[in-house]
């Protein structure tokens, strides 16, 4: 990943003792619970806890990279930004790290489409989201329309 990549928004999570198999280490499976945790909040805190509930996206690509085992005594933290805001979709990257090692455990790219409920259709996201993302990020359209090097 591009090392130049800031993240502006990060959530504590808790592991839970489900999360974890028998030699301690959390299943990959759960990352991703973690991660959507993660990008509700995300959402929450870029546009608000009534206008979220209106933004209207699905996931139609995720990628996950585990470069080290998260354990039940790991204090993990996840980050998320916005790295490709196009007409149709955007990309988030998320990662996670133990707070207390700065150890990243995993990170995660995901692409989401905008998505019209009624019609059961992508649709192009609004102008405003796509600026409330910019303005959160501190950043310009122009410069999360540009895509990011791996």
């Amino acid at each position: 990943m591009n090392a130049e990549i800031k993240f502006k928004h990060e959530v504590p999570v808790q592991i839970r003792f489900s999360d974890v198999d028998q030699y301690g280490h959390m299943n990959n499976s759960v990352y991703f619970s973690l991660y959507d945790f993660a990008k509700t909040s995300y959402f929450r805190d870029v546009f608000g806890q009534d206008e979220c509930k209106k933004f209207n996206v699905v996931v139609v690509n995720i990628n996950a990279d585990f470069l080290a085992p998260v354990f039940f005594s790991d204090d993990l933290i996840i980050e998320t930004t916005v790295i490709h805001l196009g007409h149709k979709s955007f990309t988030m990257l998320q990662r996670a790290f133990n707070k207390a090692s700065g150890v990243l455990k995993c990170q995660c790219r995901t692409v989401l489409v905008g998505y019209d409920v009624m019609t059961k259709e992508p649709v192009e996201i609004p102008l405003e989201y796509k600026q409330a993302i910019c303005d959160y990020e501190g950043k310009t359209l122009d410069e999360l329309s540009e895509p990011v090097k791996p």
